[in-house]
């Protein structure tokens, strides 16, 4: 059994001035804290490659991912499927998203500087594998909370939630030559969003940048940060909130590197792995449609639609698009979301991408119910569609539930992370 791996970093800092994504449509970089960069890794048995990548932006939307892996697979001589786009979630990045309410997409910065670096990413990975082996360890790290602050008055707010759930679990690998030993690349995997700066003006990969920087450091090895499941989690801040300024950033990276060095230094045994993907389809199954009346009612109470930003504008754009799809008299309304799963194993542990902002507990039941001892659930990975909460958490409502029932023209049935986690378990065990 072989097992070959390959890695490279390239710089995706966009210039001074550009706009950043995450709050508002009208937030510009003033200045460069740390800068940006795009990391592939990959893997081989030696016959079949796939790509990991992980670029440090908030996310991408759909069609600009499948373009950017298609960009990356030709470059590596690959296919699409081969390949898993994954965004680290950071706030202070340019917009590579386009929500209605977030500001455009920024196709300059995409085709300037984001699509050459993926692909030379992930061609220089596939040239740069070798022989190697591979130590994983998990660990606890409170970096993160559950950012679903539950006040008094029983309304959901942003901020930090002590008694909510999270996943706890930082996984991290070290991926070394076989011949001398020397590192080729840290893949540290942890939940949390990219918010530890706030709505700052500074460019930044947030806390995990400053995680990768010290790693990097101390191991001579390139490293690289996958974002898990993140969508009710926040950074945990000493401020006692979910959101900081650019000191924040630097306080909570200094605890996650102490986190992720302590678990680094645990891995004493290397082995060779094997590596394998399995690919099928995940279905999302989608509500009935409202009745027209209802829309219509509800979008009479909007005054001054053209000011609204953030989730009340994609709300409002969502009632607009839904009143015109039931006046039109269509009868094209698909069965569910449908994603077309690339899940990457190698040995032990397997990365599953999810195109959604996945609330904790689905990373949690996904590695209970798997058997798989490091099963690493990867939010924002192959696109973005908002967030993914869990049916117990829609009665509470709040900004992610909010989101969920408005980022498309289609709204998905109540308990559809119950689909995401029995979907992908399926197209696992088939292929085990």
């Amino acid at each position: 059994m072989k097992f070959l791996c390959g890695a490279s970093k390239q710089d995706i800092t966009p210039p001074i001035g550009t706009a950043l994504f995450g709050y508002r449509p009208d937030v510009f970089s003033t200045s460069v804290h740390d800068p940006l960069d795009v990391t592939a890794v990959a893997f081989s048995d030696g016959v079949k490659t796939n790509i990991l990548i992980s670029a440090t932006v908030c996310e991408i939307r759909n069609d600009i991912s499948e373009s950017l892996r298609d960009s990356a697979a030709e470059a590596a001589g690959l296919e699409r499927k081969d390949i898993i786009l994954a965004a680290t979630h950071t706030h202070c990045a340019p917009n590579v998203a386009g929500m209605d309410g977030w500001g455009e997409v920024d196709f300059g910065y995409i085709e300037s500087i984001l699509r050459p670096a993926v692909a030379r990413a992930a061609k220089e990975a596939a040239e740069n594998l070798c022989e190697a082996e591979m130590g994983v360890e998990d660990g606890e790290s409170l970096v993160g909370i559950n950012r679903r602050q539950l006040n008094r008055d029983d309304r959901i707010s942003l901020g930090q939630n002590p008694w909510g759930a999270f996943d706890p679990v930082m996984t991290v690998m070290a991926i070394r030559r076989a011949d001398d030993k020397k590192g080729i690349v840290n893949i540290v995997h942890y939940g949390c969003h990219g918010t530890a700066c706030g709505c700052a003006h500074e460019i930044t990969r947030d806390w995990s940048g400053m995680m990768l920087d010290r790693m990097e450091k101390l191991t001579g090895t390139i490293s690289t940060y996958i974002n898990g499941a993140e969508g009710d989690v926040g950074p945990r801040l000493t401020n006692g909130l979910t959101v900081g300024d650019i000191s924040y950033v630097e306080e909570l990276g200094s605890q996650a590197a102490s986190d992720a060095m302590r678990i680094y230094n645990k891995i004493k045994t290397y082995s060779v792995p094997g590596t394998t993907a399995y690919h099928g389809k995940v279905t999302l199954p989608y509500k009935p449609m409202p009745e027209l009346d209802a829309v219509k009612k509800e979008l009479s109470g909007y005054t001054e639609p053209e000011k609204l930003i953030n989730v009340q504008k994609l709300w409002y754009g969502h009632l607009k698009e839904v009143e015109e799809y039931l006046e039109s008299g269509r009868t094209d309304m698909p069965e569910g979301y449908i994603i077309d799963q690339t899940i990457i194993r190698v040995g032990d542990i397997v990365f599953i991408p999810f195109p959604f902002e996945i609330f904790s507990e689905i990373s949690i039941r996904l590695r209970q119910y798997s058997g798989i001892r490091h099963t690493l659930s990867l939010a924002c990975s192959n696109g973005t569609n908002g967030y993914l909460p869990v049916q117990s958490e829609l009665c509470r409502g709040g900004y992610e539930v909010d989101v969920f029932r408005c980022a498309g023209l289609f709204n998905m049935v109540d308990n559809a992370d119950w689909y995401a986690v029995n979907d992908n378990l399926r197209i696992i065990e088939s292929g085990v």
